[in-house]
């Protein structure tokens, strides 16, 4: 999972420095378009890339059965703060990198939108951070590994409120580190967490991280407005201040019984 979400990273870097090169050569549209394109050509490669399925057992669809499905997973005691834990983390990441573009754009820093799309190179550190943690979590549990994580990223929050644009590099390179590493230990602890029906809570946890992304990520834009990069450092602050919070809780989970053949704290 690590690995995986290792590309997610590479993914986000490579649009950003697209959109950010085609936008000053052309316009937003023309960056816009190319990345559809990208999109459609990595579809296609994907779609003829994959293996043949494996101990797949099609069954038939019972509509009616789905609501109680899904409702099992919120009956979990650890689930539902797993998807929290997306809806924060995501919500709070966005946001961070939806205005600091604006921030960077305006005096005294006046870059240009190729400087502010090369800016997302820090994904890298993202995509090894994931692998990384990944990996932690394996040997230490995630439980262990998910908080610490979290606290990683608000460090670097506070490195972002500066005037100069090394701290604020550096600050962004941070919450990216703690940021993938934290989606990389979640994600996967979801699969754990989840006996029956995983792929509905996978797809539960998706649907807040993007809820996360779409809202939180619109909402930092009011403290944008109205407080500059202060206003919006606050608010990431604040989300990933609960992040903590319910990091902690997570920690103090019971480990699940049928998974004896998995470390107790990887659980």
């Amino acid at each position: 999972m690590g690995l995986y979400i290792s590309g997610n990273a590479l993914g986000g870097m490579s649009g950003r420095l697209v959109t950010g090169a085609v936008t000053d050569l052309s316009s937003w549209r023309a960056a816009i378009a190319a990345i559809g394109v990208l999109a459609l050509l990595a579809a296609v490669a994907f779609w003829h890339s994959l293996p043949p399925s494996s101990n797949f057992a099609p069954h038939a669809l019972r509509w009616r059965e789905i609501p109680a499905s899904f409702l099992q997973h919120f009956r979990d005691p650890g689930l539902p703060w797993l998807f929290a834990e997306a809806f924060l983390v995501m919500g709070g990441f966005v946001t961070l990198y939806n205005y600091i573009g604006f921030r960077l754009l305006a005096p005294p820093f006046n870059l240009s939108q190729t400087a502010i799309g090369a800016i997302f190179i820090v994904y890298l550190v993202g995509s090894a951070s994931s692998a990384w943690v990944g990996h932690l979590a394996g040997r230490f549990g995630r439980r262990k590994v998910l908080w610490l994580t979290i606290a990683v990223a608000i460090a670097g929050v506070g490195l972002t409120v500066s005037d100069g644009l090394v701290a604020i590099l550096a600050g962004m390179t941070v919450v990216t580190a703690g940021f993938f590493g934290a989606h990389s230990v979640a994600s996967s602890w979801v699969g754990r967490r989840a006996l029956q029906h995983r792929a509905q809570a996978a797809s539960l946890y998706l649907l807040l991280y993007y809820l996360g992304s779409s809202v939180l990520g619109t909402a930092g834009g009011w403290f944008w407005a109205r407080q500059g990069w202060t206003g919006v450092a606050g608010f990431v602050t604040s989300l990933f201040v609960v992040a903590l919070l319910v990091a902690i809780r997570l920690a103090g989970l019971p480990p699940l019984g049928p998974e004896a053949n998995s470390p107790p704290l990887a659980q």
